[in-house]
């Protein structure tokens, strides 16, 4: 991770999703995010799903840099902040719990990804890093909520759904756009008001380095 590469709009990109779109570049760095099952109330994704299928339905692929800008603003901002009300179950709010979903993420490091910068919430994750091109990346947080959803069942002793079948994902477009993810995995916590004991945060060299 000495030097990172950024999104190329003029490389090769290869789509891929279901109810999102999700853009892929080889070797470049991702910020996402994925939570849990009950995490947001369902008038709130109703809403918010056909809000969403309105401005896709005018705002065609392949997206300026301003484009998706204003998708991220509009849609994934207002996942965030209802994701920073902290509704639902909340059961990452348990260090136990929200421990296996941090030694799950930094499982493969150096194999299947080289992990920047992640945060655990209470009903959310996200993660910052570069992925080694041999894991797509649906096949990545596949693996990553996989595991740790069956791990979690049987600490909790319970069955059911865990996670959020989707997630959320960006192609960090600049050293910028870099700089902003790392500060905002960081100040999560503190904007979301939470205690040093309902959350874990963890940061590479590389992260340490933005101020």
């Amino acid at each position: 991770m000495t030097e990172l590469r950024f999104f190329n709009p003029y490389g090769e990109i290869r789509h891929s999703g279901n109810r999102l779109p999700h853009w892929q570049q080889e070797g470049a760095v991702y910020f996402v995010t994925f939570r849990l099952a009950d995490s947001i109330p369902f008038q709130l994704l109703d809403r918010w799903e056909n809000e969403r299928s309105a401005w896709l339905r005018m705002h065609p692929e392949p997206w300026s840099g301003e484009t998706e800008l204003e998708y991220h603003q509009r849609f994934s901002g207002a996942i965030e902040r209802w994701l920073d009300a902290g509704h639902g179950s909340c059961l990452l709010r348990r260090r136990d719990c929200a421990q296996v979903v941090a030694d799950t993420l930094r499982h493969f490091e150096g194999e299947r990804v080289a992990m920047i910068s992640l945060v655990i919430m209470p009903n959310h994750v996200h993660a910052l890093f570069v992925q080694n091109p041999k894991w797509p990346l649906e096949k990545l947080i596949q693996s990553w909520k996989r595991f740790a959803a069956r791990e979690i069942n049987k600490l909790l002793d319970r069955t059911g759904t865990f996670w959020q079948r989707d997630y959320f994902d960006r192609l960090i477009r600049d050293e910028q756009h870099f700089a902003n993810c790392v500060r905002y995995l960081r100040r999560n916590p503190e904007k979301a008001r939470l205690s040093q004991d309902k959350f874990i945060l963890w940061q590479s060299e590389k992260a340490l380095e933005v101020s």
